[in-house]
């Protein structure tokens, strides 16, 4: 598969066969994921492969009052956790098959990152929030999506379990100075996405400026 192919078609895969991934074909996953760039190729991702019924079970029930969250506020019409703020409004009972059905997904990875390996260039940000250390860690995440793609599989990140860090940290043995960045849904989908939906360049690309005219071709 082709570059170009592979980025217009490997959209977020939730659905998977009970088709089981050898650890040979996840480490073969993390070995081209390893070359993903990072700041100062500090490398600072760190990758626990959970199997344990019981860490999983562990991470659905930190993950489901957050989805429920998440849920109200969109179904208040809001935005969720904008700004990392909660909106206030009364949690949605919705189900959610990766959080329901975790046992039942081939691979399940939680991605930490070493903070002691990151620049965190807007770290003293006051208006808003810091985000771009996360370029030093979420190519590494995408490589493994890629990755999966390439050997016929598909996944899904996310980043629920991020918003109950403090309470997975001892369920996961997160080490010190170590961020929470996300979990990885890996298997045989299916239904393996063809078609993806985007927004055209001239939408978010302009000149000069981001007030500029837009980009055409």
């Amino acid at each position: 598969m082709d570059i170009s192919t592979a980025l217009r078609t490997n959209g977020a895969v939730r659905g998977f066969t009970a088709d089981p991934v050898s650890d040979a074909v996840v480490s073969e996953l993390l070995d081209d994921a390893r070359f993903a760039p990072s700041g100062g190729n500090q490398q600072p991702w760190r990758v626990a492969v959970v199997k344990s019924p019981e860490v999983r079970t562990a991470m659905a029930d930190l993950m489901r009052p957050v989805w429920q969250e998440y849920m109200g506020a969109q179904h208040a019409g809001k935005r969720a956790f904008a700004f990392g703020k909660s909106t206030g409004d009364a949690p949605v009972a919705a189900p959610n098959a990766l959080i329901d059905d975790i046992q039942s997904v081939p691979v399940v990875l939680a991605i930490a990152a070493d903070l002691n390996k990151i620049a965190i260039m807007d770290g003293n940000a006051e208006h808003r929030p810091p985000v771009v250390g996360g370029a030093s860690i979420y190519p590494f995440c995408w490589s493994i999506l890629l990755a999966a793609k390439a050997r016929g599989l598909g996944g899904v990140l996310t980043t629920f379990l991020s918003r109950a860090e403090a309470q997975a940290v001892p369920v996961l043995g997160l080490p010190a100075d170590h961020a929470l960045v996300a979990t990885i849904f890996l298997g045989v989908p299916t239904h393996q996405n063809t078609k993806l939906k985007r927004n055209p360049v001239e939408s978010f690309a302009s000149i000069d400026r981001f007030d500029g005219p837009p980009l055409t071709a």
